[in-house]
């Protein structure tokens, strides 16, 4: 009975840090029109570990959900300075 137990707990940990995202905020000050946008959604929300993206250019953000065991805040700045988009995580203002 102990095994069991010991066996369900080591399962739900497992699956708990799998389920773990962090959502970062990029500041994207060459995010100017419409086809930024898009050019943005179809190659970030791509990257691997990536599983949701949201745009707003009127503030010029770009707000990442990842699972941190498969990308990091790092990669994906890189990513967005591949399609030559400069970015920069935005702090929160308190």
């Amino acid at each position: 009975m102990i095994c069991v137990i010991g066996a369900i707990t080591v399962v739900s940990a497992q699956s708990t840090k799998k389920n773990e995202k962090e959502t970062v905020t990029f500041l994207v000050t060459n995010m100017d029109c419409e086809n930024c946008v898009k050019k943005v959604e179809k190659n970030i929300a791509f990257e691997k570990g990536v599983t949701d993206l949201k745009c707003d250019l009127k503030t010029k953000t770009v707000k990442v959900t990842f699972q941190p065991e498969k990308t990091t805040e790092k990669k994906l700045l890189d990513a967005f300075k591949k399609i030559k988009m400069d970015a920069e995580v935005k702090k929160d203002e308190k």
